[in-house]
């Protein structure tokens, strides 16, 4: 039986692609971005006793009460939000909950502002919802945010712009007079900002978060969504929110009921416990991917890669013309994989036209330091191999 879908002519995900050949050659796996340890053990009893004593039927729908008191409280407390329960919708993961954002706020040819390199998911999402990707490509080293260039690309189609802050795969995360640069642009043209907050925890340097929800006039136009995942390391989880003002928030909430619906009940009683920690808990998690990228960075750099900066995210990325190899991203990507044992993302993966994206690779540092350490010397070995 025939058929057409939008779906079925999309490349299965870079991500999906190198985990599996690195299992297949049992290589060290520096593309998916996940850590190499299981999670806090605190959390992971409390999902556990959640499981064996707490209700194992449908939750609500929007999520755990205590989950989005939570929520309203943890961004209160860190971000100096100001939000009530009813402003937070849970969903089964970040992704889901970008999908949700997308069906509820776009209509069929309605534009949305997406800045490149991007998230995958990002523009099959936006297309699904009948919307129309328009791409703002950021400049390496620095990743700065081109006002000029995105008020350019503003018609009377566009409804929305999509902001990844902290950004991955860069490890850019944006300045304040860039994000009040944009907040203007929302306000001047009347732009919804879809916030992809997940890496707001992953810190790298003694700059604070700052979210777009929390800049003057950004109230009822922002859609923040965060991570559990991302917060507490524990990716497969899949536990995710979205904050928006109530109106916007409910609209999403209808969008997510015909998705997931719903999100598992001791996931989310161990991760309402958990956003209650104390911040130095946060900040010392924070410390270890520090320490982490720094020992990846430190190392690479003597073995002869041109690192670019990184102040947030799990992610780094190496510049291969810098570093005197002549071959491009993916070729180099696949070779370390199948011959050094090391796995990467190039980012002309996460470029809506490949053939412009500049000649980078994207390392996450989540790992253990045994691990980092083995993969300096594969990564040395494979540019050795393929130095001009």
């Amino acid at each position: 039986m025939g058929f057409n879908s939008h779906f079925a002519d999309l490349p299965t995900t870079i991500f999906e692609v190198m985990s599996g050949l690195a299992r297949t050659h049992e290589a060290i796996n520096l593309g998916q971005g996940f850590p190499d340890s299981q999670g806090p053990e605190a959390l992971r009893r409390l999902a556990c006793d959640g499981l064996m004593t707490g209700s194992n039927q449908y939750p609500p729908m929007l999520g755990l009460p205590a989950l989005r008191a939570a929520v309203a409280a943890h961004y209160g407390i860190h971000q100096g939000l100001s939000l009530s329960p009813e402003q937070v919708v849970v969903t089964s993961g970040a992704t889901e909950a970008l999908a949700a954002s997308f069906l509820a706020l776009l209509s069929p040819g309605d534009e949305v502002i997406v800045l490149d390199p991007a998230y995958d998911a990002y523009r099959p999402l936006i297309a699904r919802a009948g919307g129309i990707a328009r791409t703002i490509s950021l400049k390496p080293p620095h990743w700065q945010l081109d006002l000029a260039a995105i008020e350019a690309a503003i018609t009377v189609k566009t409804r929305a712009i999509v902001l990844n802050n902290p950004m991955n795969p860069t490890g850019r995360s944006f300045s304040h007079l860039e994000l009040m640069g944009l907040a203007k642009l929302c306000q001047d043209h009347d732009l919804i900002a879809i916030c992809d907050e997940v890496w707001e925890h992953v810190r790298l340097t003694d700059q604070p978060h700052r979210s777009l929800l929390g800049l003057p006039g950004m109230t009822d136009r922002t859609v923040k969504i965060g991570s559990a995942g991302k917060m507490f390391g524990v990716t497969g989880w899949k536990v995710g929110f979205v904050c928006a003002a109530p109106e916007i928030a409910k609209v999403i909430g209808k969008a997510h009921q015909f998705l997931t619906f719903t999100t598992p009940p001791h996931l989310q009683g161990a991760v309402a416990q958990g956003l209650g920690w104390d911040k130095v808990w946060f900040d010392e998690q924070a410390q270890g991917y520090k320490a982490a990228y720094q020992l990846l960075r430190s190392g690479l750099k003597e073995q002869g890669f041109h690192v670019l900066d990184s102040e947030a995210t799990y992610f780094m990325c190496l510049d291969l013309q810098q570093s005197n190899i002549d071959r491009p991203a993916l070729d180099f990507c696949f070779e370390a994989v199948k011959t050094h044992g090391v796995a990467a993302i190039p980012l002309q993966s996460l470029y809506e036209k490949p053939e412009e994206a500049p000649p980078i690779i994207r390392l996450c540092f989540a790992k253990q330091e045994a691990v980092l350490r083995q993969a300096i010397e594969r990564l040395a070995r494979a540019r050795l191999a393929m130095l001009r």
